[in-house]
């Protein structure tokens, strides 16, 4: 069987890094296994979805590599889901409800009150047909609901195992809405079956939804998929990540938090199993090996400062080529693998390479805490051209003039060069300084 995935978001808002989990969950477990990762729009609810969020989850996408084999958007489809209800409506699966909110809300109330579980209570079913018309002619509209059969239904679950469920347990789920919207419930059972797909990877949240969409499946004439559901991730407090933060946001991620999207995808695809969390500079070593089963049932905890430390290590695998558009975006001005190979170890975002940029070419006040020595070491500047063997033919002149050494040799040198304590390797750094700035920071000159 060829694998086929989906990843499902809903354009009425931001990908958050949830969502990124489930969708690279999926594209790894597709393209581990020679598969299709279809992206899919459920955009069937036109007062909330917004193309300006289409726009931000194909971007969101695009940033972490996840690049879609197929996109489908479900506000193409509608006559699908109008046929598909047809069907169940004249085989008996779909009945019309008159309730309005308040009145379901009531029975559910009264239900508790006497401590009994708040499932519909099929009241609808007992309509007569001049009882429907009766409301109809009030002005009711009809919500429709899928009769549960009266059966257990069982299912081996990816990740969390062995599933059963009772019907009656649970009310009958509305398939359309009063104003002939249809739900998701049906709209994604619907799509999965006639796109072929095999695979339903998704939050544990949607574990609930998952018998009565098997009777679904069964009863338009369909299997359904194997299933897996990931727990969601909390927070490091083990509470329930809040969407109000809005750096959990990729577009925030991205654009002021300044986090690479390998950086994300080495810590999602890792997180929640037994494996270590490494760095990979691109998706090909994460496929290798992939494993859906190695994901527990245990929540997950998101650490920022995880995040934050992968990136880092993320910067430092990455050469030259992978980033000089985005560090000439930033205003670098010496863009070239000396200036990358000598930065890169120093820093936790792209855009720190702008602090040595400067350090490099911008006038700056050195650091002057014994003057007289930073003088006796610029006598003993050598002359240009300067490479990476610079900084110890220097250094070691200076050792031998002035009888230091250790950190009494090098602390002095690198303040007044780069008015720092800690920084780049010097003898990668002090190439890009070069020798007539130097000079002047040694003689304590703004330079």
């Amino acid at each position: 069987m060829t694998v086929r995935v989906r990843f499902a978001p809903s354009p009425t808002g931001y990908l958050q890094v949830g969502n990124a989990r489930i969708a690279l969950i999926n594209w790894l477990h597709a393209r581990a296994h020679g598969g299709t990762f279809v992206l899919r729009l459920d955009d069937t609810d036109a007062a909330r979805s917004d193309e300006t969020y289409t726009a931000a989850i194909r971007a969101d996408l695009d940033w972490v590599g996840l690049h879609w084999d197929e996109e489908v958007r479900q506000a193409d489809r509608l006559d699908r889901y109008t046929a598909a209800a047809e069907r169940l409506r004249e085989a008996g699966w779909l009945y019309p409800c008159y309730e309005t909110p308040d009145e379901l809300a009531d029975k559910r109330r009264a239900q508790e009150a006497r401590g009994k579980p708040p499932v519909y209570d099929r009241a609808a079913l007992n309509l007569s047909a001049a009882e429907r018309a009766r409301l109809e002619g009030e002005g009711r509209r009809p919500h429709w609901r899928f009769k549960l059969a009266p059966e257990t239904v069982a299912w081996t679950d990816r990740i969390t195992g062995e599933q059963t469920f009772q019907a009656g347990s649970v009310s009958d789920p509305v398939l359309i809405r009063e104003d002939g919207r249809p739900l998701y419930t049906l709209t994604s059972v619907v799509d999965d079956l006639e796109l072929g797909i095999t695979d339903v990877v998704r939050g544990a949240d949607h574990l609930a939804n998952t018998a009565a969409q098997i009777q679904l499946f069964r009863a338009l004439g369909g299997e359904p998929p194997r299933f897996a559901h990931l727990s969601l991730m909390t927070d490091a407090e083990g509470r329930k990540l809040s969407k109000r933060e809005a750096d959990l946001s990729l577009q925030s991620l991205r654009e002021r938090e300044g986090i690479e999207g390998m950086a994300l995808n080495s810590y999602l695809a890792k997180l929640g199993t037994p494996d270590p969390i490494d760095a990979h500079p691109d998706l090909d070593a994460l496929v290798a090996g992939f494993d859906l089963g190695r994901f527990g049932r245990a929540a997950p905890k998101f650490d920022w400062d995880e995040l934050l430390r992968l990136n880092a290590r993320v910067l430092q695998l990455l050469p030259v080529e992978a980033v000089a558009e985005r560090l000439r975006a930033l205003g670098v001005r010496r863009v070239d693998a000396a200036f990358w190979q000598a930065v890169r170890g120093n820093l936790g975002r792209l855009s720190d390479a702008k602090t040595w940029d400067a350090v490099c070419h911008d006038p700056l006040d050195p650091w002057i805490e014994e003057p007289d020595f930073l003088a006796e070491a610029a006598a003993h500047l050598p002359p240009e051209p300067w490479d990476d063997t610079t900084w110890k033919t220097w250094t070691d002149a200076v050792k031998a003039a002035t009888g230091r050494k250790g950190a009494k040799l090098f602390k002095p040198l690198r303040k007044a060069l780069t008015g720092r304590e800690h920084g780049p390797p010097m003898n990668a750094l002090l190439p890009l300084i070069g020798h007539d700035t130097a000079a002047a920071r040694l003689h304590g000159w703004t330079a």
